[in-house]
């Protein structure tokens, strides 16, 4: 069942508000305008990744859960009869994430290209991209031509390594199947699976952005009150609820929560070092392929004992088979190690095992800021002042990485004062501003009946 607007947080009440005006502003003159009954809203979340960074695009396992921020994708749309698979449908979108929001407007048809990198609009292609990836639903005996009036509306903060570009092409994918099932009921239906794919596969081609798959399928399938367990090879995923109920009841305040801290240190994964990492680990696999055989056929399958067997005898003298640098040592094993800790994690959450939950969060920050060199001065300061906070069992940099934000595992009773010290800290230290927040875990992405 479709959840009402009145069962929604304040937070995403507020978002939906506001595209609302903004939709009866922009597009209420337009031939194309809708009736209130017309409009369809759809929303996807952010998310936070607890354990397992930089083992999705490696088959491995992720750890992650969807938090209270959130893209909405309000508007209007149609699916017309055409008389060809060459048929063109008109888009607009705005966005109030713009410094200037304005209507950009782009054709969707069977044979959609990306706006280059250097345009302005190159942020479109998360739009465009997962249009792309639904035309193919449009075409057949009898072909369609898809048209929509949309408003953007999101509190995700944008480059903080939470997930702001899954949680808009997310969102659109439910807006565009909303429309789907409203003019073409006797279509299949794309399961969440499918939805997930395709959005990576369109920030895959439209965004030049090679990356995994957990960002959007934690956004499509997250369910409250509990965490995913993602094997990213076979997309099976497992419910993880925070701790039995024999040890934690819902109105102690010892009772661990999370708290993010961005350090408002934006970042790219589009660029820079990212698609570097991907590159490397593929020589990694290569590497270990040749010593070890087929049986690897990525990262997830290596243990820790196949590492360091290559690596010492790439230090050998005599040795004329397969090698291994140094620096490529250090990258496979991170993402061996990582997906030992991230199946750990899962347990330990589980059972409620706070202390070691915490030992392997700050275990894998250690991982990511020497092994897998993603981490920055800023978040290595912001994990080491919660690290050594009264109350904290963990604390790591999650997303991406080369900035955005940290994840804590803290006592309730320890948010506000922990959130204050940090802010403070930090900005003694850096001499700028962090932003603190408790999150719980949320739902997916759903569209909202008003």
């Amino acid at each position: 069942q479709k959840p009402k607007m009145s069962e929604e947080a304040s937070s995403v009440k507020c978002l939906i508000d506001t595209a609302k005006d903004l939709y009866n502003s922009t597009f209420t003159s337009s031939s194309a305008s809708k009736c209130r009954d017309d409009i369809i809203c759809a929303v996807a979340p952010g998310r936070v990744n607890l354990m397992g960074n930089h083992t999705d695009y490696n088959g491995g396992f992720v750890f992650p859960m969807a938090i209270g921020y959130s893209t909405v994708c309000l508007g209007t749309g149609s699916i017309t009869a055409a008389s060809s698979d060459s048929a063109v449908g008109m888009c607009e979108i705005i966005s109030l994430n713009e410094n200037n929001p304005r209507i950009i407007e782009f054709e969707s048809s069977q044979n959609m290209q990306p706006f280059l990198s250097d345009s302005p609009k190159f942020w479109t292609n998360y739009v465009m991209g997962v249009v792309a990836q639904y035309m193919e639903d449009l075409k057949g005996v009898e072909s369609f031509s898809l048209s929509f009036q949309l408003v953007i509306n999101g509190d995700v903060p944008l480059g903080s390594g939470l997930s702001s570009s899954a949680s808009l092409e997310v969102s659109i994918a439910t807006f565009i199947e909303a429309l789907m099932s409203k003019y073409l009921p006797m279509k299949n239906i794309v399961d969440k699976k499918t939805k997930a794919l395709r959005c990576r596969k369109a920030e895959n081609e439209f965004c030049n952005s090679p990356c995994g798959i957990m960002d959007q399928y934690i956004s499509a399938v997250a369910l409250p009150g509990s965490a995913l367990f993602i094997d990213c090879r076979s997309l099976d995923y497992e419910v993880v609820m925070m701790g039995s109920k024999d040890n934690i009841g819902e109105e102690d305040e010892e009772n661990p929560v999370f708290v993010i801290c961005n350090s408002n240190v934006k970042h790219s994964i589009g660029g820079g070092e990212y698609p570097v990492r991907v590159a490397q680990c593929k020589t990694a696999t290569q590497i270990l392929q040749a010593m070890h055989g087929q049986r690897i056929q990525s990262l997830r399958d290596a243990s820790l004992s196949d590492v360091e067997l290559v690596w010492k005898r790439s230090l050998s003298t005599e040795n004329d088979g397969p090698q291994m640098d140094e620096l490529i040592y250090r990258r496979a094993k991170h993402v061996v190690k990582e997906n030992e800790r991230t199946q750990h994690a899962k347990i330990s959450l589980l059972d409620g095992n706070w202390e070691e939950f915490g030992k392997l969060m700050n275990q894998s920050h250690n991982s990511m800021k020497m092994d897998y060199e993603v981490s920055c001065i800023e978040i290595d300061i912001l994990v080491d002042l919660a690290q050594n906070f009264e109350g904290v069992y963990g604390s790591r940099m999650t997303g991406g990485g080369f900035g955005g934000c940290t994840v804590t595992l803290v006592k309730k009773s320890k948010v506000e004062s922990l959130c204050k010290y940090l802010v403070e800290e930090y900005k003694t230290r850096m001499g700028r501003e962090c932003t603190c927040f408790q999150t719980e875990p949320c739902s997916g992405a759903r569209e909202i009946i008003f």
